[in-house]
């Protein structure tokens, strides 16, 4: 089926009126000059400047302005706090959503360990208004100071901690979502029993092709008896790679294990977020263990014995909750860190299995080595989460098509080795020509079929995730079009 969108014109004064009667003028950008804010997100190897943006305040105010552009046939992205990593929230040409301002948390539950947000919460400020409660809000993305959770929703993010605590889909119970049509819509329920289709675990993770959730309730998780930090470090990143199976081998689950190459940890260290980490070492693992206080310190002990039996030169446990903040301060921080090195930056993220990491971390040098660009390795290595940067100067033609090409190589790879092309940053627009990799023309034209569930007219976030060739969305935005524009 190809659909005829409504013409590029619709988006006009006459339209920022109308919205602004909404939302109020001030909440209305039009002006080029307005826009450029939101024509990147934290990936910024892409730029897509919206036609219009609004920002509801209120939930009310967001079902009219989607009711709205409904009415009016237009399409529509929709934006947390714009830190994804995928190109996902870009609205080339159609109207931007801006839903930060639903920051509310609209209620806790501590006798049953729920909470009900607004779209617009940032992530950590839920733990932060838990924590005298004895709850966390246990997904935490290395962005989690900024993202929000409508986004988090969104992506399906994770975080250090997903290993042990799992990712955003295990902690969403229930939605209040706005359809694209403007209907508004009930999935799942605050009890979290699920009864037919699991449609809150396939709206979460949509990349906002679905919708709008206008709230989520989530499940909040007791904060642990006894938390303990470890810092191991290597002289070669197969050591480390090798310590990592070893600890999940023994049955003992960390929170957290992620792994920091050198050129991540020389980084950190020459920034304003220095951890404290070895500057000579080829790797590090950061481990986190938690748990009731009885029994860990055996724990802790059989980690330190398995890391210095693969080859850590030292293991050294954080002594207070102060030196374990700036431990997990240096890995949170890496992305920002790397920003120092040049004017751009590709984050990539891909899964494989465990066993494979040494193949994979050794296969992704030799690409580094062979087309002359810096990878930077930070990554959850307990679960294969492999996030393999790069640093680049986009003005420079020639490095940019050899950082296109390395990225290319490496999800080759990744997926070789049995892996996915995405862990938690989702596909938007970084990935869609990588999905062919791993579905057949039929799986991509269930998703299509799914979609249109939703959003029969594809008019939420058009041009994203699904290839264009599986969909047919060639009357959407021009970055719908099957064209590879990436750095």
């Amino acid at each position: 089926m190809t659909l005829t969108a409504a013409p590029a014109s619709k988006i006009d004064q006459a339209l920022a009126s109308r919205l602004a009667a909404i939302v109020g003028e001030r909440r209305v950008l039009f002006r080029p000059s307005e826009l450029l804010t939101y024509a990147s997100d934290g990936l910024p190897s892409y730029s897509k400047q919206p036609g219009l943006a609004v920002f509801p305040g209120t939930r009310e105010e967001v079902i009219a302005v989607v009711r709205e552009l409904a009415r009016l046939g237009l399409p529509f992205v929709p934006r947390g706090a714009g830190t994804g990593l995928s190109g996902g929230a870009l609205a080339d040409g159609v109207v931007l959503v801006g839903l930060n301002r639903l920051s509310r948390i609209l209620s806790i539950d501590a006798e049953n360990g729920r909470a009900v947000v607004e779209p617009g919460v940032v992530n950590v400020s839920l733990s932060r208004a838990v924590a005298a409660l004895g709850y966390h809000y246990a997904p935490d993305p290395s962005s989690q100071t900024a993202c929000t959770i409508g986004g988090n929703v969104a992506e399906n993010a994770g975080g250090p901690h997903c290993l042990k605590y799992g990712v955003t889909t295990n902690h969403v119970v229930a939605l209040t979502v706005l359809l694209p049509s403007g209907e508004v819509v009930t999935l799942g329920n605050a009890s979290g029993e699920q009864e037919g289709y699991d449609l809150v675990g396939t709206f979460v993770g949509s990349e906002g092709c679905f919708g709008i959730a206008l709230d989520v309730t989530v499940r909040l998780s007791r904060n642990p008896e006894s938390v303990r930090t470890l810092l191991a470090d290597f002289l070669s990143i197969d050591a480390a790679a090798r310590a990592v199976s070893a600890i999940v081998a023994t049955g003992i689950v960390p929170a957290a294990l992620e792994m920091i190459d050198q050129a991540t940890i020389r980084a950190v260290e020459s920034s304003i977020y220095a951890a404290g980490y070895p500057v000579d070492a080829a790797a590090a693992l950061l481990i986190e263990l938690d748990g009731a206080t009885a029994g860990l310190e055996h724990d802790v002990a059989t980690v330190e014995a398995l890391c210095a039996s693969n080859g850590a030169r030292t293991v050294r446990v954080a002594r207070d909750d102060a030196e374990r903040a700036r431990l997990w301060q240096g890995r949170k921080k890496a992305f920002g860190a790397m920003g120092r090195l040049a004017s751009h930056l590709v984050v990539q993220d891909a899964v494989v299995p465990r066993t494979k990491l040494p193949e994979v971390l050794a296969q992704i040098a030799e690409i580094g080595v062979r087309q002359r660009v810096r990878i930077c390795n930070v990554f959850h290595a307990g679960d294969g989460n492999l996030h393999p940067n790069i640093p680049y100067d986009a003005s420079d033609a020639d490095e940019s098509a050899r950082v296109h090409l390395a990225m290319r190589e490496i999800m080759t790879a990744c997926v070789n080795a049995g892996g996915s092309i995405t862990g938690e940053h989702g596909v938007g627009l970084d990935k869609l020509p990588y999905m062919d990799l791993i579905f057949t023309p039929e799986s991509l034209a269930t998703m299509c079929a799914l979609r249109e569930v939703f959003d029969p007219d594809r008019r939420s976030n058009p041009g994203k995730v699904v290839p264009v060739h599986a969909c047919r969305e060639w009357h959407m935005a021009p970055s719908a079009r099957p064209h590879r524009e990436i750095l």
